[in-house]
């Protein structure tokens, strides 16, 4: 049912919209989100490159790039949008559409490191680097990349050994709850 209200009410930039909130189709192409972007430069799709793809319906090629796992949801997109696209809330939208669909990327490990950042903040209310480094290792299996920083974070205070706990479980679940249900337009 939900399937067949999207593809009659305008495809994939519904879609997009229904999970996101953010009206991909008020871009007009003036590229300002692009000119600003720290990572467009570096990335196989420039910011206003990946709405473009959305407004046409290109949901493939929307999917399978790896701007929407390298945006680092920095919000300088939205801050220079002169139409108030949010950009940020359109890439989480389609980094979840892209893992139902099964499309990561495959040299990327942003969706590894999310998962376990995100399951951190669930669990404790905040996260705890010495864990997350070595989760984030262990799954990635990269063990000897950054050794020498360690020793180095360690000394100055960087990495705490024990982790912090924040009190607020049951609220934090009920936000993470939240979040999993499309946002509605107010």
């Amino acid at each position: 049912m939900k399937a067949e209200i999207i593809e009659r009410s305008g495809g994939f930039a519904r879609e997009v919209e229904i999970a996101s909130g953010a009206s991909v189709m008020r871009c007009y192409q003036c590229q300002k989100c692009s000119s600003g972007c720290p990572i467009a430069g570096a990335s196989d799709l420039k910011p206003h490159e990946l709405v473009r793809l959305i407004q046409l319906g290109a949901r493939e090629e929307a999917l399978s790039s790896r701007f929407i796992w390298e945006c680092t949801s920095c919000e300088t997109c939205a801050t220079r949008c002169p139409q108030a696209v949010e950009l940020p809330a359109a890439v989480d939208a389609l980094r979840r559409l892209a893992r139902a669909a099964g499309k990561l990327t495959p040299d990327t490990t942003v969706p590894t490191f999310n998962d376990i950042f995100l399951g951190a903040v669930r669990r404790m209310g905040r996260v705890h680097e010495l864990s997350l480094l070595a989760a984030f290792k262990l799954h990635t299996r990269s063990f000897g990349q950054d050794l020498g920083k360690f020793p180095v974070m360690l000394w100055k205070r960087k990495i705490r050994l024990l982790p912090a706990f924040v009190r607020g479980r049951a609220a934090r679940e009920r936000i993470f709850q939240r979040t999993r249900e499309p946002q509605r337009k107010t």
